[in-house]
C-alpha cells in the first residue's frame, strides 16, 4: 500500500504526471515487498511552497508513504531518491536543492473497509 504524493509550486502537465507515476512506479520497488500494483499517487500543483523563505523558484515536497510490518530499511529510501530526483527535475523544473522527500511507514492500514 505505497502512497506518493507531490505537492509543486509549479504547474503539473498531465504528461509530467504520467512520467512522474512511471519513475515512482519503478522506484517503489526499492521497498521491499512493494510495486506499482497498488501504488496510488496523488499529484497538486501550484502550490505556495516557501523554500528558506523565498518562493521565486519552484519547489517541491514529495511525501512517500507504504504499508509494513517493519521499518523499511534507509537503503530502499536512498534507492528511491536517487530514482526520482532527476526525474522531478526534469519534469518540474524543481532543482534538486530544492526538493524536499519524506518518509513514512505504518503497521495500519486501511483499504476495502477493513485494515491490514
Amino acid at each position: 500500500m505505497p502512497v506518493v504524493h507531490t505537492y509543486c509550486s509549479a504547474p503539473i502537465a498531465p504528461e509530467a504526471r504520467e512520467v512522474l507515476k512511471s519513475a515512482y512506479g519503478r522506484a517503489i520497488e526499492a521497498v521491499p515487498g512493494k510495486s506499482e500494483a497498488w501504488l496510488m499517487c496523488l499529484f497538486e500543483d501550484d502550490a505556495h511552497i516557501y523554500f528558506a523563505g523565498d518562493d521565486s523558484e519552484p519547489c517541491a515536497l514529495v511525501d512517500v508513504s507504504v504499508f509494513a510490518r517493519s521499518e523499511v530499511p534507509a537503503s530502499a529510501w536512498e534507492a528511491f531518491t536517487e530514482e526520482v530526483t532527476p526525474v522531478i527535475y526534469h519534469e518540474l523544473g524543481v532543482d534538486p536543492s530544492r526538493l524536499y522527500i519524506r518518509y513514512g511507514w505504518t503497521p495500519s492500514f486501511g483499504w476495502n473497509g477493513a485494515n491490514f
